[in-house]
């Protein structure tokens, strides 16, 4: 994160290149704004439980109103917490310099004594995890297909600018239902940048510690902490499986163990009956042979060898773009076994144990040639 400053107004050490400039102006415009602790306080009425609209790990979320009327969200990191620091610089690190229509937006932050706040956009719909993939849905959202497709497309167009537009680049980590937020309009924002990673354009791969949520983890990160960009792309698939069918990408019912989304889908796709991973509440008739498309994007993403998924911003034009899918090649899923065996937030070694079940490709030759076909499949039905 660059050296590391003693900066009076932050009242403690932070890295330099991670906040914005000592400013306390409150620009309300698209710049970062640092507010006072009295502020925020403030605008979430006391952080009265009442207002509380979400809770983590790293601290709670509060809605709240400033004093020009804004309604934000207000991200309270529990103090206690060292991970919720190094989060917190990752954080603002990540969204200083990131603006799209997919993102959500960071409004300002508050460091001041052991306080540690962040400010967003509220987002009226709440999240992926709350509304369609809760399990209970909710009466004034329809999620039809136009609404899925719209929200699918957006956290595409997201991942693609942060992983291909923004310098350095961004792999955010953990692309789940609960990060993903919906406004008015069900727009998707992607959101909580905690755990997201700076790549520069010469650096291929990072070795870290294994972080994010089991389910949506890339095998090969689970299981040696290897993290590129495909690790994004690999989540993205579990999450669009996840909107068509209308069910979460974990059923623990049956132990850890379990893990069904992917490879009730490779089941599926290997029968010839990928159309029954639909929603049943979809009512649409006439979209099956686009949401086919879809469901075999999604399937390109999980593969188990890294190099064979497609880049976001190939799957934004694969999903935009009426296209063929009968000549695609789409080799083997990732898929975790062992669950219990993994330590997610802990070192490379101690996911090791973790089994990777990945592409019968094994040879560098057979990867290229699949690779090429899929390539060539895709370009030749534009």
């Amino acid at each position: 994160m660059g050296k590391w400053l003693i900066l009076p107004c932050f009242g403690g050490k932070v890295a330099s290149s991670s906040l914005p400039s000592c400013s306390s102006t409150a620009d309300e415009g698209r710049s970062i704004v640092r507010y006072s602790y009295k502020t925020l306080k403030s605008a979430a009425q006391g952080f009265h439980e009442r207002y509380k609209i979400g809770e983590g790990g790293f601290g709670s979320v509060y809605k709240g109103k400033l004093e020009n009327g804004a309604v934000v969200a207000i991200k309270v990191l529990s103090a206690k917490s060292m991970q919720g620091e190094r989060e917190f610089l990752a954080e603002i690190e990540s969204m200083t310099n990131a603006r799209h229509e997919n993102l959500l937006r960071l409004r300002g932050y508050c460091v001041q004594g052991v306080n540690r706040i962040l400010v967003y956009e509220y987002m009226e719909k709440n999240s992926l995890a709350q509304t369609l993939l809760s399990g209970r849905r909710s009466n004034d959202i329809n999620f039809t297909w136009a609404a899925r497709r719209k929200v699918i497309l957006g956290i595409a167009r997201g991942l693609a600018y942060l992983h291909d537009e923004v310098k350095p680049h961004i792999i955010h980590r953990d692309i789940k239902p609960s990060n993903i937020l919906l406004d008015s309009d069900l727009s998707p924002k992607i959101s909580d940048f905690g755990l997201a990673k700076l790549f520069p354009d010469n650096v291929t791969h990072i070795s870290t510690r294994v972080a994010g949520t089991v389910g949506y983890l890339a095998p090969e990160y689970a299981r040696c902490g290897k993290l590129t960009i495909k690790s994004d792309v690999y989540s993205f698939g579990v999450l669009l499986l996840e909107i068509v069918s209308g069910g979460s990408s974990k059923n623990y019912a049956l132990g850890l163990e379990e893990y069904r989304i992917v490879e009730k889908a490779w089941e599926l796709y290997k029968d010839d009956q990928l159309l029954q991973l639909i929603d049943p509440s979809i009512s649409e008739k006439s979209i099956g042979k686009e949401i086919d498309q879809f469901l075999k994007v999604a399937l390109l993403c999980v593969q188990g060898v890294p190099n064979l998924r497609p880049s976001m911003s190939t799957v934004v034009e694969m999903l935009a773009t009426t296209m063929d899918t009968r000549d695609l090649q789409i080799s083997q899923p990732g898929v975790i076994h062992d669950l219990h065996t993994l330590k997610v937030g802990g070192t490379p070694a101690a996911a090791a144990a973790a089994k990777c079940v990945c592409s019968e490709d094994s040879s560098r030759e057979s990867r290229s040639s699949t690779l090429s076909t899929t390539k060539s499949s895709w370009e030749s039905s534009k």
